[in-house]
């Protein structure tokens, strides 16, 4: 079996290209299903975020698997496989592996550092197995992508490298630059409406209430979510409690109404169409004294661009924050981080390979218990007086022989498969010890249902 990962994110692909392509939470559980339901794929997952979309999955035909994957990500995104193409990237076994746990740590996020894509990570995993397409091999992989990314950020200093998504945004919205702007003393006292009331969408309004905003309005299609959102940001103890926060819940019917009140919009929902339009911003723009900040987090856009030209209002959008990101301070940490994901990919190698050959070192145990019963047995028959006593000291024996002799080969060919190569050793102990593909088998199906359970995180 084969690690691969096909996909295209805002370092391969223009946000033209992104935006088109984009999944809408729907077809994720779709594109998971006919993944796994064609003839290279056993496992799958996707992970899909505003600037990236990447399918990973455990094929036996490397080719076969990228044709497939490559297909099914244009069939079940906005953009056909020709103008997808060119901006897809491939990354297979260890460098797959790589690529994971490089993108949980936030190396290759469009804001070095950020911690958010975590919980994308956890999404996505926990979305494979609903759906019941991750195996052994994607659990355990992505499991571990979420342990490197915690110790990358718990054990180094990356976190001074970037931040969340949200707030690079509103530093650009606040000063045109990252590093030294003071979000709270612009946001301060000002009337907030967030569009949305999904993960970046609570991220956004919980940290503009953390920076002072004074009033604030969630809008979102289901407005019980938003109604949530709210409770949550100003019941005791929540972050809008301290400073008397006024917020409130609205339909997405409102949105235009607390458009024309608010001074800071920032819009991430799932919409494949424009939530706010040109003209709907000019006229919330018309005949007011502040400007109008908006940020756009959504992908595709939720923000017509033309309000890039409506005098009164920034804009911040995806495109923005990439050609911002790009001039965005690296700190001295990343070269830690490295360290560390290189290191995690060689153990994560090492222990996939010694995993790989454990159901047939249970088989061999197995059949040789088996030949051990087998053979007390025959002897009983030949030996009816034999005590209970001797008979049990006689099994005993040589059960002590059995495992003495099968000790020393076993723990080796453990140590040897589990190095680069080593994939051949299972092959070869079965071989010698003519054991019985479907025994095997059936520890391996075992082994992944024991992980399928224990897998919450």
């Amino acid at each position: 079996m084969t690690l691969l990962v096909v996909g295209l994110s805002h370092r391969t692909a223009p946000v033209s290209v992104l935006e088109r392509a984009a999944l809408v939470p729907e077809a994720r559980g779709k594109l998971l299903q006919d993944a796994v339901s064609a003839e290279p794929v056993t496992e799958s997952a996707v992970l899909s975020t505003c600037n990236r979309i990447e399918i990973y999955a455990d094929v036996d035909k490397f080719h076969a698997g990228v044709a497939e994957l490559s297909t099914l990500l244009a069939r079940h995104s906005g953009a056909g496989l020709e103008e997808l193409t060119p901006y897809l990237y491939v990354h297979y076994e260890d460098r797959a592996v790589h690529h994971l746990f490089s993108v949980a740590c936030g190396l290759d996020s469009m804001v070095v550092g950020e911690g958010q894509i975590l919980g994308q990570i956890k999404d996505a995993l926990a979305v494979a197995q609903e759906q019941h397409t991750a195996g052994r091999l994607l659990n355990d992989l992505f499991q571990q992508a979420l342990r490197v990314g915690k110790r990358a950020h718990s054990e180094t200093g990356i976190d001074k490298a970037g931040q969340s998504l949200v707030t690079f945004g509103l530093e650009q919205l606040a000063g045109g630059g990252a590093g030294g702007t003071d979000i709270a003393a612009w946001a301060r006292d000002k009337r907030a409406l967030v569009i949305g009331a999904g993960s970046m969408s609570s991220l956004a309004a919980t940290t503009l209430v953390r920076n002072g905003i004074g009033e604030l309005a969630v809008a979102n299609r289901t407005v019980e979510r938003a109604e949530r959102l709210v409770q949550i940001l100003t019941e005791p103890g929540g972050p809008g409690a301290a400073n008397g926060l006024r917020a409130r819940a609205a339909a997405m019917t409102c949105v235009e109404h607390e458009l024309a009140v608010a001074d800071i919009v920032i819009s991430c929902t799932g919409a494949t169409g424009l939530v706010l339009g040109g003209d709907m911003i000019a006229a919330a723009v018309t005949g007011r004294d502040a400007p109008l900040a908006l940020l756009d987090l959504a992908m595709p856009r939720d923000i017509d661009a033309a309000a890039h030209r409506v005098e009164g209002t920034r804009l911040v959008d995806i495109e923005t924050l990439a050609d911002a990101a790009a001039d965005a301070p690296m700190a001295a940490d990343l070269d830690a981080v490295r360290t560390l994901v290189s290191e995690e990919v060689a153990a994560f190698g090492a222990a996939q390979r010694a995993a790989h050959i454990t159901p047939t070192v249970v088989a061999l145990r197995t059949m040789a218990a088996d030949v051990v019963t087998s053979e007390i047995a025959r002897l009983d028959g030949r030996l009816p007086d034999l005590d209970d006593k001797q008979r049990a000291e006689i099994t005993q024996t040589v059960r002590r022989v059995v495992d003495k002799l099968l000790h020393a080969p076993t723990v080796r060919v453990k140590q040897l498969a589990s190095e680069p190569g080593g994939a051949g050793y299972a092959e070869a102990l079965r071989e010698l010890f003519d054991l019985d593909p479907q025994t095997v088998a059936a520890v391996s199906r075992a082994d992944v249902r024991s992980t399928q359970h224990g897998s919450g995180q």
